[in-house]
């Protein structure tokens, strides 16, 4: 992400830096600006990426880690990396470790402001204590199911607790008994006192604290009382002395509690909360809870399975950081929810790779082809560029042999129209090599063709005529005995629905066809020794990563999109069928 130069009064300029565009900025970076600007806080930016360890993080959260990194990026600020670990029976260091290496390797980096909520836990329950002998919070003995029925409805005001006019002393000695562990789970919390009869849900006396006997991944047995997500959020933000507290949508009606906690416990800061519509994918789904589902269940190998939505999924799978940056810079911030076409995310993988990455021939259904005037014995190396988008890329030596392998959908022995690949008695060019004539075909005793015979013009080395014929179609190929085989895995859409979920369950909407494993493929000898994660284009088929479970002798492959949105099409086609 570039950041914008620097403008009057210390402001970002709105100009784009590569387009020079006057776009205006979206409406947090106009409200960081206005601060900035009128030295609010000091004139100081610090912002934070709080997720909690209780899953791997998705690209919806991507949008996230560039919104605080850039802003602070932007106007000279900083961010740090916060865990909110205040669940210790969702949370593993499994997922503190995979975080991390996510934002690293979305390209943004913390330097020594790595923190966890956990580090404040003594801090918090101070804070806690504070509001007690202030008369703003109380031990309550109801239970779960109890306290859901006092807190009212939307229509309906809340009832007090019978213990919500507990004395100051009797409070804290229950608080400080509560720590020591002399009370059972779930038989008392802490809540705050605020307001039953509000209109906001979250301010009919939230709780602030509960009583949880469980091994917590940084503090073991130490604690046996975790503070709530919201009371920890905003003390924390308070403690770091964040200035602008980026969160999604659905955290602003928790906005006046956040406010509530920080006045109210006297924090050493003020942080402003700043909501934006989270990010919604089509045909994908974002929900920690059905992304565990799926894993749990075993519809999908693991977290990093490359049809998740997951960051590991989609570095396994090939796609770009960078190309995920762009994403999220594309598609702006908003204040309302809506739904971005997944097709724009394949888009700017598209882009990055076509640019970035270098040219393979791969053949996925091999058809063996036998060219009868070739030379038996003689290998030519041809020269084939690696790269036409850079023109730096230069060429690679490609082996040319008598015995190839065409992929076998380039070839019909009776073509419909418009299908101007390899036919009996048509010519057509190799790629960077020969014109070559089908001129016969073998087939086996169920009469499936398994080999053909061609002839070859060697005036046309290199792909043209010396005469200036045209052929209609140039295919790729792989020399027979210098080829590498490899597997292949083609990889749909998880889902059929635009929106998995909204119509039935989700797991109904689960693509049968979303992997396809190819085992037969067989790959030009440059790609020998591949190191995991090394990206390719094969041509003509798409685009294509390295997968961790390769070895020296088995190259795996995955695909990471292919070269035009084939979905889109399909999309189209329907909706003019149907009327839509």
């Amino acid at each position: 992400m570039t950041p914008p130069a620097a403008g009057p009064a210390g402001t970002p300029d709105t100009r784009d830096a590569e387009t020079g565009s006057d776009a205006p900025l979206d409406f947090i970076r106009t409200i960081v600006a206005a601060d900035v600007a009128a030295q609010k806080h000091g004139g100081r930016v610090a912002t934070r990426f709080p997720p909690e360890p209780n899953g791997y993080l998705h690209i919806g959260h991507a949008k996230s880690i560039c919104l605080n990194f850039g802003v602070a990026s932007e106007y000279g600020g900083t961010c740090n990396m916060r865990f909110d670990d205040t669940n210790p029976t969702t949370e593993e260091v499994e997922y503190v470790d995979a975080i991390q290496a996510d934002v690293r390797w979305l390209g943004f980096d913390w330097g020594d402001r790595l923190y966890y909520a956990s580090d404040y836990f003594e801090q918090l329950y101070g804070y806690a204590v504070r509001l007690i002998e202030q008369g703003r919070a109380y031990v309550d003995d109801l239970d779960a199911e109890a306290i859901r029925e006092y807190r009212g409805t939307l229509t309906a005001p809340g009832r007090e607790s019978p213990h919500r006019d507990r004395s100051a002393a009797d409070n804290l000695d229950l608080f400080g008994r509560m720590r020591a562990g002399e009370f059972p789970d779930g038989s008392k919390v802490l809540r705050a006192k605020i307001d039953m009869a509000s209109g906001n849900m979250n301010l009919r006396d939230p709780t602030l604290y509960r009583i949880r006997r469980a091994a917590h991944h940084r503090t073991g047995a130490t604690w046996c009382v975790y503070p709530m997500y919201d009371f920890t959020h905003a003390l924390s933000d308070a403690i770091e002395q964040i200035t602008h507290s980026l969160c999604t949508l659905e955290f602003e009606d928790h906005r006046p509690l956040y406010d509530w906690v920080v006045r109210e416990a006297d924090a050493p800061s003020r942080p402003q909360q700043i909501e934006f519509a989270r990010l919604n994918l089509s045909y994908t789904v974002l929900s920690k809870r059905k992304l565990l589902r799926l894993v749990a269940d075993g519809h999908v190998s693991g977290w990093d399975d490359p049809r998740m939505p997951t960051l590991v999924g989609m570095r396994r799978r090939g796609y770009p950081p960078g190309a995920i940056r762009v994403f999220c810079d594309r598609i702006g911030m908003a204040k309302r929810e809506n739904v971005v076409d997944v097709a724009a995310l394949e888009h700017a993988v598209r882009e990055e790779l076509n640019r970035t990455s270098p040219r393979v021939m791969a053949v996925l259904r091999p058809l063996k082809v036998v060219i009868e005037n070739y030379p038996e014995g003689q290998v030519e190396e041809l020269d084939v560029i690696n790269n036409p988008e850079d023109a730096e890329a230069g060429t690679r030596k490609v082996p040319f042999s008598r015995v190839l392998y065409l992929d076998r959908a380039d070839f019909h022995e009776d073509p419909p129209k418009k299908f101007f690949r390899l036919a009996p008695d048509r010519e057509v060019r190799l790629r960077c090599a020969y014109f070559v004539t089908c001129v016969g075909v073998v087939k086996d005793e169920q009469g499936e063709v398994v080999e053909l015979r061609c002839t070859y013009d060697p005036a046309t080395r290199g792909g043209s005529a010396p005469d200036g014929r045209k052929v209609k179609a140039t295919l790729h190929w792989v020399s027979a005995e210098h080829a590498l085989p490899a597997v292949v895995r083609q990889y749909e859409r998880l889902f059929v629905d635009e929106h998995p979920g909204e119509s039935r369950e989700f797991l109904e909407a689960l693509n049968p066809d979303s992997l396809e494993v190819i085992d037969t493929c067989q790959v030009e000898p440059s790609v020998a020794g591949a190191i995991v994660g090394t990206r390719y284009q094969f041509e003509r088929l798409g685009y294509f990563c390295v997968d961790p479970e390769s070895t020296g002798e088995q190259l795996v492959f995955n695909r990471t999109v292919s070269l035009r949105d084939a979905w889109a099409k399909i999309a189209r086609a329907t909706k003019m069928k149907t009327g839509g």
